[in-house]
This record gives structure tokens, C-alpha cells and sequence, in this order.
């Protein structure tokens, strides 16, 4: 059994949207991170990961996405008491709204960061920076 998980690339003005993860989190607490998170039951349901992901921007950082949700990249590990994940990251496009710590919970801080910033910065775990890497060859 997996968890889903998904998380948005979202690039505005050579910058990328990245959370650092609430300091109370059970994965990757004080890191930074893309949006996003799991993939809830909901029954049958239609584009429920891209559905997931609108949800999940809005819930963290009170912003809507577009429908232009393209695929980056997915990866599988495994979390604290052996719970393995899978997660997918796509690349979002803001629609309406500025990003701010609507879940103070989950979104510690919020940032703009360059792909030379991120790659730089002391708190940008390993995954976050592939993602990154694979979302910029995109927008290219």
C-alpha cells in the first residue's frame, strides 16, 4: 500500500514558489519544499491527481492554480514507520492570487527562490533539487 503524494513546480518570473515545511511536520520538517500533499479517499473521482494538487496549493498557500498541470516527474521512498510514498510533481501556473502561510502548520515560510538559489541553499533536500532541475529543463 502507497501513499500519493503531489507536489506543484510553480515558476513566476525566472523564480520558483517554495515552502520551508512546518516545524512540526513528520517528513522533512525545516526543509524547503514544493506545495503539495496526499492524495485523499474520495471515491471515484476524475483527475483526482490534479484535483489534489489545486486543492493542496490553495489549502497551503491560498492561491489558485490553472488547468494547464503538467507532469514532471515521479519518485517513490519511504517514510518514518516504513510508509512508502509515492510522489508526483507537476508544473503548476499561478491563476489568481499571491502566496501566503495560509496553513501555518504545514508552511513555516514562504520563498521565491532562483534554481541557482535553491540548489544553494543549506535547507534544499536532494529530491527537492531534482525536482527543480527536471521542472527547469521544462520550462525551457
Amino acid at each position: 500500500m502507497f501513499i500519493v503524494n503531489v507536489e506543484a513546480a510553480i515558476k513566476k518570473d525566472q523564480k520558483w514558489l517554495v515552502i520551508q515545511r512546518g516545524l512540526k511536520e513528520e517528513h522533512g520538517a525545516g526543509t524547503l519544499s514544493l506545495v503539495g500533499g496526499k492524495v485523499d479517499q474520495e471515491g471515484s473521482i476524475q483527475d483526482v491527481l490534479e484535483a489534489t494538487i489545486k486543492r493542496e496549493v490553495e489549502e497551503e498557500v491560498g492561491v489558485t492554480i490553472t488547468d494547464n498541470i503538467q507532469y514532471v516527474h515521479s519518485t517513490s521512498f519511504v517514510a518514518a514507520e516504513n510508509i512508502h510514498v509515492i510522489d508526483i510533481v507537476f508544473l503548476c501556473e499561478i491563476k489568481e492570487g499571491d502566496p501566503y502561510r495560509k496553513s501555518p502548520e504545514e508552511v513555516e515560510n514562504i520563498y521565491w527562490l532562483t534554481t541557482e538559489e535553491i540548489m544553494d541553499h543549506p535547507d534544499s533536500p536532494p529530491w527537492l533539487k531534482e525536482s527543480i532541475r527536471r521542472a527547469e529543463q521544462i520550462t525551457r
